[in-house]
């Protein structure tokens, strides 16, 4: 999991949430992760000139790994500044997020998110200030549980409200007036939490060569939408 914005929670107690869910070798083992999958994975979407926002940045793992001209994490979660090592951080929820221009934005990314809104509304909400904040043809990158395939694990975590599968996803996208671009319905396993082996680049970068490991292994779905406007 990734990060938290514009839920039924306030910021101070999505910082408590949060604190007690991930400990310190929990956390490290997210910063390995997101290294690897950057390197391996995610570099390809992002060009180095552009700017990027980290939606719902959470403890900042994709921010600090992604390599971007200009990186924004967004979270209302108070905590999330003192996580971000080169971003400017905004604390905002996801559907109101002045500080950031229109059009100004490349990519925006997002990683375990969406399942924490409250309802399709408010998804739509945060669809339509993405697609404000980027410029036209700029790139809405999401990485989150797919329903279809974690099943009843889905509600394990006491934040999570909203469930999608990947195709309720590219509705919800087309609704919002994005162009879907490409749809991986299973990509990454669904969390580190008590993993049962420690986080290794090695493994991550073999995981992400072996294609055919993604349809035994993968929960995750990863979705790439653009917006035309």
């Amino acid at each position: 999991m990734n990060g938290s914005s514009d839920n039924d929670f306030s910021g101070d107690e999505l910082a408590q949430l949060y604190d007690r869910r991930f400990d310190d070798d929990e956390l490290a083992s997210k910063r390995v992760l997101w290294d690897a999958l950057c390197r391996g994975f995610f570099d390809r979407y992002i060009d180095p000139a552009e700017t990027v926002v980290d939606l719902a940045a959470g403890t900042c793992e994709f921010t600090n790994a992604v390599r971007a001209r200009r990186k924004i994490a967004v979270d209302l979660n108070p905590d999330t500044p003192k996580f971000a090592d080169d971003a400017e951080v905004v604390v905002a929820p996801s559907d109101a997020i002045p500080a950031i221009p229109d059009g100004s934005v490349d990519v925006v990314f997002t990683s375990n998110f969406f399942e924490h809104l409250p309802d399709k509304r408010a998804l739509l909400r945060t669809l339509a200030e993405s697609r404000r904040i980027l410029r036209p043809g700029g790139r809405l990158l999401v990485l989150m549980p797919n329903l279809r395939y974690v099943g009843q694990r889905y509600w394990d975590y006491f934040d999570h409200h909203l469930p999608l599968t990947h195709h309720s996803l590219v509705e919800g996208l087309g609704l919002a007036g994005y162009q879907v671009e490409e749809v991986i319905p299973r990509f990454l396993p669904y969390t580190v939490k008590d993993a049962p082996v420690k986080v290794r680049p090695s493994f991550v970068r073999a995981y992400l060569r072996l294609r055919p490991a993604w349809r035994l292994l993968g929960r995750q779905m990863f979705v790439v939408a653009r917006n035309p406007a």
